[in-house]
C-alpha cells in the first residue's frame, strides 16, 4: 500500500508541479518517487558508498530538468515489478549482512536475516510515502485517500469522493 501511495501522490501533476518544493526541504513529489524508484532497485546489492554511490543517493532525490514525471514513473513501475517479485521469492528466515549504517551506530555489516530487510523496507517506504502526501497536500490540497481512489477509478462513497482537478 505505501508504494501505491507514493504513486498516487504524482496523480494529475504536471512535470513543474513534480519539481515544486512547497515545503522547508529540498523534497519534491517527483523526487521522492524517483528516490523510492532507487531504493527499490538496491535490494539485494551491495551498497558502495563511495563518492559515485553518494552521487547516485544524492541524485535519487531530484526529478532533473532532463527527466520527466512520465519518465520517473514508467521506471517507478518497472522497479515495483521487479522488487515485489524477488520479495515473494524470499524466505524471510534466509541469513543476509545488514550493510554498514554508521549513522545508526553501526560501523560495520552485521550478520542478520531476510526479515530484517524486508522490515526495514516497509518501514522506508512508508517514511517516504508520507512525505510524498504532505508534499502533496501543500501542492493542491489533495490528499492520499482521494487520490488513490482518482488512480483506481473507485467512484467513492458517502465520505469520501475520488480527487479531480480544481476547475480553471
Amino acid at each position: 500500500m505505501q508504494l501505491e501511495g507514493v504513486r498516487a501522490a504524482a496523480f494529475g501533476l504536471t512535470d513543474e508541479q513534480a519539481r515544486q518544493r512547497p515545503c522547508r526541504s529540498e523534497l519534491s513529489v517527483g523526487g521522492v518517487v524517483k528516490h523510492v524508484t532507487w531504493v527499490m532497485g538496491q535490494r539485494g546489492r551491495e551498497r558502495v558508498m563511495d563518492q559515485a554511490g553518494h552521487a547516485a543517493f544524492a541524485d535519487s532525490f531530484v526529478l532533473r530538468e532532463d527527466e520527466t514525471l512520465a519518465g520517473a514513473l514508467a521506471a517507478f513501475d518497472e522497479a515495483r515489478e521487479t522488487y515485489l517479485a524477488d520479495v515473494r521469492a524470499t524466505d524471510p528466515g534466509a541469513a543476509m549482512t545488514e550493510p554498514a549504517a554508521p549513522w545508526d551506530g553501526r560501523d560495520e555489516p552485521t550478520p542478520s536475516v531476510q526479515r530484517y530487510a524486508l522490515a526495514h523496507a516497509v518501514e522506508e517506504f512508508a517514511r517516504h510515502a508520507g512525505h510524498a502526501d504532505v508534499l502533496r497536500e501543500q501542492l493542491d490540497g489533495a490528499t492520499a485517500g482521494p487520490l488513490l481512489m482518482a488512480v483506481e477509478g473507485d467512484p467513492g462513497n458517502d465520505f469520501v469522493r475520488p480527487w479531480s482537478p480544481a476547475p480553471a
